[in-house]
């Protein structure tokens, strides 16, 4: 009997697999959505917390994975409709990469407390931050020019602050909506 819970908990359904494959295209879409800076603003951020509040951390993951393997191989799945590992490698692409670690922290916290919102926002905004890092890191390593945790910080992480957590935000009301709705 506890194999049978186990098999069930480690596999993945056809409907959560369509789900994160939706999810995947709403994410390439949010993306599309973008004001060019020196890291766009887009709505992927927006992308990857519904994910994880509808699709739950797993799901989320793989939704998330699948995004990064599409525009690895060049589909246009980035902001400024672009693809390939040139963008992964590039200035932005630990932010894109940093993505990972959202929905990874969320997978700790479920495993812990479950998948409750009152600790699910809260790992939400963790994983940004462990995002901004990441993101904040890669771009200090990887700019041609010498940059500055300071300036680095200026122009990649405290203009998108108030966004992402208005996105985040955003996104938790509509989640509670859309899970309704497609009942996984």
């Amino acid at each position: 009997m506890s194999e049978t819970i186990a098999k069930k908990r480690s596999s993945i359904s056809v409907r959560e697999m369509t789900a994160a494959a939706m999810m995947t295209a709403v994410t390439a879409v949010c993306a599309w959505i973008s004001v060019p800076a020196n890291v766009p603003f887009t709505l992927q951020t927006f992308a990857v917390f519904a994910a994880v509040l509808i699709l739950g951390a797993r799901g989320s993951l793989l939704s998330i994975t699948a995004y990064l393997l599409l525009g690895a191989v060049g589909v246009p799945v980035f902001a400024g409709f672009k693809g390939g590992t040139g963008i992964l490698l590039g200035n932005t692409g630990g932010y894109l990469i940093g993505f990972i670690f959202i929905p990874l922290i969320c997978l700790g916290v479920e495993k812990l407390f479950g998948r409750k919102l009152i600790f699910t926002i809260p790992a939400l905004i963790i994983g940004l931050f462990v995002c901004y890092t990441f993101g904040t890191a890669w771009f200090i390593h990887v700019s041609t020019k010498a940059v500055t945790v300071r300036q680095a910080l200026k122009w990649c992480v405290i203009p998108f602050i108030i966004p992402d957590l208005a996105k985040l935000a955003l996104a938790a009301v509509l989640s509670v909506r859309v899970r309704k709705r497609i009942n996984l």
